[in-house]
């Protein structure tokens, strides 16, 4: 059997279902010093591939990859810039030894696909890029511990599985370079805001659809990364829990429901900017004491249920002198909740308080809303199918589950109709998107292989369904 990379060089993206960008590059031919559009495969050897997983192996690479593309700052994987590209030449220098074919689709994603009996497919998914100074572990465990799966399906079927297995790196899950989350996943799902995108800028003033382009990227393609949902049966996605609660609970990974819904709104307070040595206390239309009680009571309003977070992350005052009362503040508010009907009433909650708060402080007060996802609550015959696999690795009785705070490129694949679920991975500290972000070597073996104890029952499941 031959298998072949379709594979971008040079920096020019190459016509390949959709468009190949130049992060999926193949390593440098040695004998001649060039770089090559397609690397052939021989036949596929089970003896050059373990049978049996090696979750060892999984954070070996994610060490190495550490080291490739780290500093004393963290990791600097950021999407769309050279150190991104790096990262995915390495990835594509661990599949020669595998019977797959890889490719990147019209938004970036980059696909490594072992063709199974059947057409049906299961996606497993995650995103080497990072945040600046970012972690080591965060979207890259997905990623390793995925190629860790495929190498044991590959050699467990003689590279030919009941059901075709897809591993996907997704483009530009973090958004840190100009501020928008789950690019790639957005456009496979169907839900991507091109036009708006397009025009973003990064802090060099470098439009996305510039720095994309170099890239070998055309945002006006971006549609057509909708066709990566051909014959996907059901999604699977492992990740770092990047909060305390494991820890605090002393449990090493857990099931997760779905990720929260987002409302995130920009709150504006209008008073009347005055002297601050002159204007009585009696007198003053403080905008900044309107929001700085609502700063207060939305702890209150989330308070009031389990698994509800409310941030008020930004604010801004003008003129923003210590002479001057505050005339205009400006914040940002962030609500989450798995429950649609308990994120809709801690919004109405919120805007009636910040109502009430500018009466007092004799202001007004505009509401406009930033952003905003639905909750996704994932498959539930998949959600027991994660907590079986738990089970069987940890010797639990029974898998913990828990929503998920942080969005995903899994909600994205959901929002498709794909069913979908996530597993979490206990987090040192509940700290991510840091130098410091950890996870015990123990756990994250332990994770691999529970992981690939899902695909296996994953697997079965896209069989069934076909």
């Amino acid at each position: 059997m031959v298998r072949r990379f379709r594979l971008g060089t040079g920096g020019r993206a190459h016509e390949d279902d959709g468009g190949n960008c130049k992060g999926c590059i193949d390593a440098e031919d040695k004998s001649s010093g060039r770089r090559r559009a397609e690397a052939e495969l021989g036949p596929f050897d089970a003896s050059r591939t373990h049978m049996a997983l090696d979750p060892k192996r999984a954070v070996a690479e994610l060490k190495e990859l550490r080291s490739l593309t780290g500093d004393a700052n963290g990791a600097q994987r950021v999407a769309w810039t050279d150190m991104w590209l790096k990262a995915r030449e390495w990835f594509a220098s661990k599949l020669r030894d595998l019977p797959v074919t890889q490719h990147c689709d019209s938004a970036g994603n980059n696909w490594v696909t072992l063709a199974g009996a059947s057409e049906k497919s299961l996606l497993i998914g995650g995103h080497l890029d990072s945040v600046p100074n970012g972690g080591w572990l965060d979207g890259a465990l997905n990623v390793l511990a995925g190629l860790e799966v495929l190498r044991r399906i590959a050699a467990q079927y003689n590279g030919r599985p009941p059901v075709t297995v897809k591993l996907v790196d997704w483009a530009d899950e973090e958004g840190a370079r100009f501020g928008r989350s789950l690019l790639g996943s957005s456009a496979f799902a169907g839900t991507a805001s091109v036009e708006t995108d397009r025009v973003r800028n990064d802090r060099d003033g470098v439009r996305m659809e510039e720095a994309l382009r170099r890239c070998g990227i055309e945002m006006d393609r971006f549609s057509e990364a909708t066709q990566g949902q051909n014959n996907a049966a059901a999604y699977i996605e492992l990740h770092i829990e990047q909060g305390p609660v494991l820890e605090k609970m002393n449990l090493p990974l857990a099931t997760v429901l779905g990720t929260k819904g987002v409302e995130r709104h920009a709150i504006t307070f209008h008073g009347q900017e005055a002297h601050s040595g002159s204007t009585p206390m009696n007198a003053r239309r403080d905008a900044l004491a309107a929001a700085a009680k609502l700063a207060l009571e939305i702890r209150t309003i989330a308070g009031k249920h389990s698994d509800s977070v409310s941030t008020m992350g930004s604010v801004k005052t003008f003129p923003g002198i210590v002479t001057a009362v505050v005339g205009r503040c400006e914040a940002a508010l962030d609500q989450r909740d798995l429950d649609p009907a308990v994120l809709a009433q801690m919004y109405r909650e919120a805007r009636e308080a910040s109502e009430r708060f500018a009466r007092e402080e004799k202001c007004t007060v505009e509401w406009s809303r930033i952003w905003s996802i639905e909750p996704i609550a994932f498959h539930p015959r998949l959600l027991d199918l994660c907590d079986a696999a738990i089970s069987e690795v940890t010797g639990a009785g029974k898998a913990h589950r828990m929503p998920s705070g942080p969005l995903h490129d899994a909600a994205e694949v959901s929002r498709a109709g794909i069913p979908t679920v996530m597993m979490f991975v206990q987090s040192l500290g509940g700290i991510s998107h840091n130098k410091i972000e950890d996870t015990k070597e123990e756990h994250l073996e332990l994770c691999v292989a529970a992981f690939d104890r899902l695909a296996g029952k994953a697997m079965e499941f896209v069989q069934q369904e076909a």
